[in-house]
């Protein structure tokens, strides 16, 4: 994929780990100028050997997430592309989920995505042209019992993708939602370790495997470049089929 993005500077929120270094990995190779925003400090080390720019940024902020995409601009120069993808999940009984947990929820994976396009819409309008990828997850449209906040933040970004690429095409902005199924995350490592835990894994997916991070990846250096100036307002479902069969999980 070399060239997609050459010596463009894209921003990638929680990329420290899981989806976000795979998508971090894959811009790089891509050609582009890497800037991860994660709040974890312990990631620095881990972002870095994959190429990117560790930044100690926690997205629940809204004042701090503001400030630190001005300053990418002014570091590194205009700011071509955001990825969205910084995410927590918390899975607890419908009747047990507090409303902290629904508030950090909120914070961490809607209102984080709705201010960084916030701040980064008119930086990219000054420059021209620009790409956002808001990842999302098939939670929006196929969820299961104890998943009800989180999926409705998941359905929340989908919809709101939506509409920014209507308000945002005029100033030359694409904006598109990402929705991955499950995928090979060290989570989801750790469990696939188990043969028989591996094999159900392997039995949700059309085409036999769980998606790598770096299958995410790949395609999200797609939707950032210009290759996809046809795609905006999209919702891509990234889930090997899993979505598409009833009765998959």
């Amino acid at each position: 994929m070399t060239g997609l993005l050459d010596d463009l500077t894209i921003i990638v929120t929680g990329g420290g780990a899981g989806i976000g270094l795979g998508v971090v990995r894959q811009c790089r190779a891509a050609g582009a100028r890497v800037i991860v925003f994660e709040v974890d400090p312990g990631k620095a080390e881990t972002v870095e050997k994959t190429g990117g720019v560790f930044h100690r940024v926690d997205v629940a902020d809204p004042v701090g997430l503001s400030e630190a995409i001005t300053a990418v601009d002014e570091c590194y120069g205009p700011i071509y592309g955001l990825v969205n993808n910084a995410g927590i999940t918390i899975q607890k009984p419908l009747n047990a989920l507090s409303l902290d947990e629904m508030e950090l929820l909120w914070q961490v994976n809607q209102r984080s995505v709705l201010v960084g396009v916030q701040a980064a819409a008119p930086l990219m309008e000054k420059a021209g042209e620009g790409s956002i990828v808001n990842i999302a997850s098939n939670h929006a449209r196929a969820s299961d019992q104890g998943y009800e906040a989180y999926a409705g933040t998941k359905g929340a970004i989908v919809a709101m993708t939506r509409a920014m690429a209507w308000s945002l095409g005029p100033a030359g902005i694409r904006v598109n939602a990402l929705a991955p199924g499950l995928t090979m995350t060290e989570t989801v490592s750790d469990l696939a370790e188990d043969p028989a835990r591996s094999k159900e894994f392997n039995s949700w997916h059309a085409l036999g495997r769980v998606n790598s991070v770096d299958d995410i990846g790949k395609l999200t250096a797609f939707l950032l470049s210009r290759n996809a100036a046809a795609i905006t307002g999209a919702e891509i479902v990234a889930d090997q089929g899993m979505s598409a069969r009833l009765g998959a999980i």
